[in-house]
């Protein structure tokens, strides 16, 4: 409640001085300068702001009071659900912005309406002596203060809640582990808050110098002050549009760079840290998109040296999987370059190639929980040992399983699985045909089967290139997918044609 309690000192505190500001000094001062009374009607103007201020002060305690209700009834607590505490998230950042309406209510309500109240009275009795239209000038003056005191105090409340919105996250971190924000939802934007803001600023000197030097002009010359009326509305609207004018073309400044680089962060977080943002500016936008930039070059090394781990880290599970057979050495490497070489030609984006290719290199991940005298057996193996052996794919689904975080293999899961189902559905472990079967296993089952016939194994010689690719040819539809077994014959026979072209060449 520490939090809690020096927030409301600086609310309490901010307002005490605005209000003093624009009742006391604003005011005041409008009257002195103005109005030409005797000493004993100004005390009485006096005790009427005086009586007024009481008015409002009590308005605004009432209202403080109904708008604190919901956050000093959270601070009071130590625990709260993670629904609660988002929802106070956005209720403390919502809070500047009922300020405006604390702020205007009971200076139009609270204090306007007694202060004409009481000075209408006293216009009656005689207590005061002059025309009742300074009633409705001294109002218009009322509500221009009042609007910017609710501004004043707008922007000192945003600064004032930092500390509560500090604290809500802390307790987020220390209950559920995650911090409440906003998620990047707008709740009130920069461009309204600067064409209000600056609009206003731009207007409040000069219609309040319009409507005081009209109650000094009645003094002076009525003719010339009705003449005054016309002249000082043209003035004051022109002042409302270059107000108005300039507001947006400052905000336009401020805009056009927020945009920009809103626009680059949605780019980044779908991935791409290709671009940089254009550094198009002179002033601190400048230094920001010289960091933002910065920043993108420090992610996208990071990024190249987590793939080129990552990489390392496949190549090295591989290469320590075929080194306990020294008949398979190489073998998970050649079938990825197989299987990348179908992918490519059968359109694949560089991503889905890529991960492909990773697939490829696990495919036989799952061979690491296969017995030694099974696996390095120099015979044919029996139908039990076989058996064990085609346990390996779902073996290799379970050791990526047990990678975290979970998400991170999801995409090798399929290729390795099904590396070893037919087309025609007599494969295993799942029995798949067709498409049914995940796309990179029926590519890795092209480039796995051609390996496997190509390269020695201690109960046979590999056999040649092109009887490998005549049974490819002859399992296309049966146990290879077509398409990929077709891609992969005609890319080879192509290459050795090119390869004996180049050889006759040179003899």
């Amino acid at each position: 409640m520490e939090i809690y309690r020096s927030f409301i000192f600086r609310l309490v505190r901010n307002y005490l001085v605005g209000s003093l500001a624009a009742v006391f000094v604003v005011g005041t001062v409008v009257m002195v300068s103005t109005l030409q009374i005797p000493n004993i009607e100004f005390v009485r103007l006096i005790l009427i702001v005086f009586i007024s201020l009481l008015f409002m002060l009590v308005a605004e305690g009432i209202a403080l009071r109904i708008q604190l209700r919901p956050i000093r009834r959270f601070f009071a607590g130590e625990h709260h659900e993670r629904a609660e505490l988002s929802r106070m998230y956005e209720v403390i950042h919502h809070f500047p912005g009922r300020t405006i309406y604390r702020i205007m209510g009971p200076h139009l309500l609270g204090f306007s309406l007694p202060a004409a109240g009481l000075t209408l009275w006293m216009l009656t009795v005689g207590w005061l002596d002059f025309p009742t239209n300074y009633v409705a000038v001294a109002a218009a003056c009322a509500i221009l203060i009042a609007i910017m005191h609710a501004l004043i105090e707008y922007f000192l409340t945003v600064r004032a809640i930092r500390p509560l919105l500090m604290e809500a996250r802390r307790r987020g971190k220390q209950q559920y582990g995650t911090e409440p924000s906003l998620g990047g939802r707008v709740l009130v934007s920069i461009q309204r808050k600067f064409q209000l803001s600056t609009a206003l600023i731009g207007l409040f000197p000069l219609c309040l110098f319009f409507l005081a030097t009209f109650i000094r002009l009645q003094y002076m010359d009525q003719e010339f002050a009705k003449e005054y009326i016309l002249w000082g509305i043209i003035v004051v609207v022109l002042g409302a549009g270059f107000a108005l004018v300039g507001s947006w073309l400052l905000i336009r400044d401020v805009r056009d760079p927020v945009a920009e680089l809103t626009k680059e962060m949605n780019r980044i977080q779908e991935g791409d840290l290709g671009r940089r943002a254009p550094d198009l500016y002179a002033d601190e936008f400048s230094a920001l998109i010289s960091g933002f930039n910065m920043m993108i070059n420090r992610l996208e090394m990071r990024q190249e040296r987590n793939r080129q781990l990552l990489q390392s880290y496949f190549s090295t599970l591989a290469a320590a999987l075929d080194a306990r057979d020294k008949y398979t050495a190489g073998h998970s490497m050649r079938v990825a370059e197989y299987s990348l070489m179908i992918g490519k030609l059968s359109g694949m984006s560089d991503e889905q190639a890529d991960l492909l290719y990773k697939s490829a290199l696990l495919h036989d991940i799952g061979k690491i929980g296969v017995p030694d005298e099974v696996l390095l057996k120099d015979e044919k193996l029996s139908e039990e040992e076989f058996a064990i052996i085609q346990t390996h794919p779902v073996l290799g689904e379970s050791i990526l399983l047990q990678i975290e975080p979970m998400d991170a293999m999801a995409d090798f899961l399929p290729g390795v699985r099904s590396h070893h189902e037919r087309y025609d559905g007599k494969g295993y472990p799942d029995g798949k045909a067709g498409l049914e079967i995940p796309l990179f296993g029926r590519i890795i089952a092209v480039a796995d089967a051609f390996d496997a016939m190509t390269s020695d194994r201690p109960y046979r010689n590999g056999m040649s290139h092109e009887k490998a690719l005549s049974i490819l040819e002859e399992g296309k539809g049966t146990q290879w997918d077509p398409y990929f077994a077709g891609l992969f014959i005609e890319e080879w026979r192509r290459k050795e044609h090119l390869h004996g072209s180049s050889e006759r060449g040179v003899s």
